[in-house]
């Protein structure tokens, strides 16, 4: 049986100071859950955050890493940096590091693969822009990414992977889509699963929605049967919201 798992991340905001105070504010309203709980953050906020939610249950995530244990790359963060730091999860493929960033499928499998070399789990984000679905390509994308991602992937190990899926439409515009267009995608992406491994494999694997979850919709979303979690973005940088989801 899959095990709920909702996700914030912070993106590009908040100082340590600022992360401690919300750590510490958080910690007094996260109780024992059936539900996986995690915060992805700024590298430089990673060593205090695992440090404060340290006994809590509270998993801590970075936003990104190199595929390579170390090298010439002026800017980027390893595989052993993290482990070093002691984080539970890494994000990646987001589309804004696909967008803004040069991130492709390509990279995206180096990363995966790499990251399931450790303890560290990874949950790879896959997702279609606008035009992509008023075309009406979005299985097919999304597919495509998902293929991509796990080329080469073996299934013990995509077991340990969470999906999440993000519209890009519905980053941070406030646009949602409806739960049964969030819901139809997450079973493409599991029936596509299905098909790279077996029925048995795809039911094991976590996937999550993003893409504007807020308090007043994360019922709705959770509800939906193929989806097993969120990864929310702006509601997740206030404790208050964060909880009201993470207690759907």
């Amino acid at each position: 049986m899959r095990i709920p798992f909702i996700a914030g991340n912070w993106k590009m905001y908040k100082t340590i100071s600022e992360a401690k105070e919300y750590a510490m504010k958080f910690r007094t309203l996260y109780h024992g859950t059936d539900v996986k709980t995690a915060v992805f953050a700024p590298y430089t906020q990673l060593s205090m955050l695992v440090e404060a939610f340290k006994g809590t249950g509270i998993g801590v995530g970075a936003q990104n890493v190199h595929f390579e244990k170390e090298g010439a790359y002026t800017g980027e963060v390893s595989i052993p940096m993290l482990q070093e730091i002691g984080v539970d999860y890494c994000l990646i493929g987001h589309s804004e590091r696909r967008q803004y960033f040069a991130e492709t499928d390509e990279t995206v499998n180096l990363k995966l693969k790499a990251i399931l070399e450790t303890e560290i789990l990874p949950v790879v984000c896959v997702g279609e822009n606008l035009e992509e679905r008023e075309a009406g390509k979005e299985e097919d994308i999304v597919s495509s990414q998902i293929r991509a991602a796990f080329k080469s992937i073996e299934g013990h190990q995509a077991e340990r992977v969470t999906v999440a899926y993000e519209p890009v439409w519905a980053i941070g515009t406030g646009r949602t889509a409806t739960p049964e267009q969030a819901n139809q995608m997450c079973l493409c992406i599991r029936m596509t699963l299905s098909e790279i491994y077996d029925e048995e494999t795809a039911d094991k694997i976590v996937i999550q929605y993003g893409g504007s979850v807020k308090p007043d919709n994360a019922t709705e979303i959770m509800n939906m049967e193929e989806i097993d979690g969120a990864l929310v973005g702006g509601a997740s940088l206030d404790p208050l919201k964060f909880i009201e989801i993470v207690n759907f």
